[in-house]
């Protein structure tokens, strides 16, 4: 019995997976019948586990890749006080190679910027006078820069701290800048250069797991059928897809059909506390007649 969902975007063998499941077909040449089940049962578990494996390593390279591309980006996001700096600043806002001036970086808040420009240069001895310029804006503030002698510094810092003047810890490195973004570029291009066969990856590979596991329902049917009505082997599979409001009406159409062949088990469907000694199975799920879920709604990824 098989339930549908929205999976139209999946195929198995080129087809949709209902197409697939309502013409199944026993690939002989793939898992020949001639040869025993446990051979047959490993082929397709080494199968599976090789997809799996192939999964792991692909996936996990992609995800590094992603992970790290997210990291740098989050970088870019946030506050002045926190995000890098490496696309807004430029070399002409510093002075450097300076063996006594230096310049700062300092976060103001937009309410404050008057109050700023009247007594940053009064902060401390030795600030330059009209040293500062607003170099980038956010929506909480302004990030200026100012230039002062270095041995003030830490004073101008305690001083601005004092007034709600935020002295970003920056010092301008042009190679280390430009090594960030060449990072974040080349992150964003291996991600993009992964995406593509990675996911042609897991189109083909679904498809082959999906036919895989169609083969493990279809061996089940047939293990339990024979270890449940004994050889000769005498019993048809069937497939049956009813619409969810004719699920009840098919079970008991079916228990009546079938009773005959299990009536300690169609006993039970009708009285649900009867206990059936020695079954571990839970009573909802086994029935007269051999019965395995196919539920295609596990495969929606909404």
């Amino acid at each position: 019995m098989i339930c549908r969902s929205a999976f139209m975007h999946l195929f198995a063998f080129s087809v949709d997976l209902i197409s697939y499941l309502t013409r199944f077909e026993w690939d002989m040449a793939k898992y020949p019948i001639k040869q025993p089940l446990k051979n047959i049962s490993e082929a397709l578990a080494k199968q599976v586990t090789q997809i799996e494996a192939d999964l792991k390593t692909r996936s996990a390279a992609y995800n590094n890749i992603k992970g790290n591309l997210q990291s740098l980006e989050k970088k870019t996001v946030g506050n002045l006080l926190t995000r890098t700096l490496a696309d807004i600043v430029h070399k002409e806002d510093f002075v450097l190679n300076s063996e006594y001036l230096i310049t700062l970086l300092v976060v103001v808040p937009k309410s404050s910027y008057v109050q700023w420009q009247k007594t940053y240069e009064s902060l401390s001895d030795m600030v330059v006078p009209r040293s500062t310029k607003m170099i980038a804006e956010d929506a909480e503030g302004g990030l200026f820069t100012v230039t002062l002698f270095r041995k003030v510094m830490d004073d101008f810092k305690a001083k601005a701290r004092e007034n709600r003047f935020m002295v970003r810890e920056f010092y301008f490195d042009e190679k280390e800048l430009k090594c960030e973004k060449e990072e974040l570029m080349k992150l964003a291009s291996d991600k993009k250069q992964q995406y593509g066969p990675l996911l042609r990856w897991l189109k083909v590979n679904f498809s082959e797991a999906f036919v895989a596991w169609i083969h493990v329902k279809a061996l089940r049917v047939f293990v339990e059928s024979v270890l449940r009505y004994g050889l000769p082997v005498n019993f048809q599979a069937m497939l049956l897809q009813p619409n969810r409001k004719s699920v009840k009406r098919l079970r008991d159409v079916l228990n009546v059909v079938f009773k005959h062949l299990d009536e300690v088990a169609a006993a039970s469907i009708m009285d649900p506390g009867m206990d059936i000694p020695g079954l571990q199975l839970s009573n909802q799920e086994y029935y007269p007649y051999v019965y395995f879920k196919v539920d295609l709604s596990l495969l929606d990824s909404s």
